[in-house]
């Protein structure tokens, strides 16, 4: 594994199709031994849909808190874990929003919560947008699609009506590198 951290055994404790978690026993590089809980997951992507000053958001109802929420198209794909991200992102856009990109600029990665989980993210600003038809999957079957401007993103973020983690980060690091 690393200098750091080595694993002396390792179990799985819970899996299903989409999360698997597992229980390590670790020795630190001062001999102390201890207790990891790690929760694998494929690969996702987070897509921003940006035109004419606009990104279009997604809401849905997300079960483990209880709430609707607004943020961007992403997903991942846990019937093909390896997927390439260009391709999952095209996908993820074209199944939540019915668009297509004429153009997805690849903003680099994120981690979840790398505490916890091995979950990489994939960033993109998706442009040269075409509208086509939109193809839910059943979980996705109360999800509703706007465009906002990007000042009202921005707004959403600050007064908290838009809190989703991954799509705040997607935010930041577009930002941060001048892509929006």
């Amino acid at each position: 594994m690393s200098d750091e951290i080595t694993t002396l055994s390792s179990r799985i404790a819970y899996e299903n199709p989409w999360t698997r978690v597992r229980e390590d026993i670790i020795r630190r590089r001062d001999g102390s031994e201890g207790l990891y809980g790690v929760v694998e997951r494929s690969d996702f992507v987070v897509v921003v849909p940006f035109q004419d000053g606009r990104i279009t958001l997604v809401e849905q109802f997300r079960y483990p808190v209880q709430l609707r929420q607004w943020e961007m198209p992403m997903g991942m794909w846990e019937t093909r874990p390896g997927t390439s991200p260009e391709v999952l992102a095209a996908a993820e856009l074209a199944e939540e929003t019915g668009l297509v990109a004429g153009r997805m600029a690849y903003a680099g990665e994120i981690f979840q919560g790398a505490g916890y989980c091995n979950q990489r993210g994939h960033v993109f600003l998706a442009t040269g947008l075409t509208q086509g038809p939109r193809r839910p999957e059943a979980t996705e079957q109360d999800l509703i699609c706007r465009d906002f401007a990007l000042t009202e993103v921005e707004a959403m973020i600050c007064d908290g009506t838009l809190k989703d983690a991954m799509s705040i980060a997607a935010m930041g690091l577009l930002r941060l590198k001048r892509m929006l």
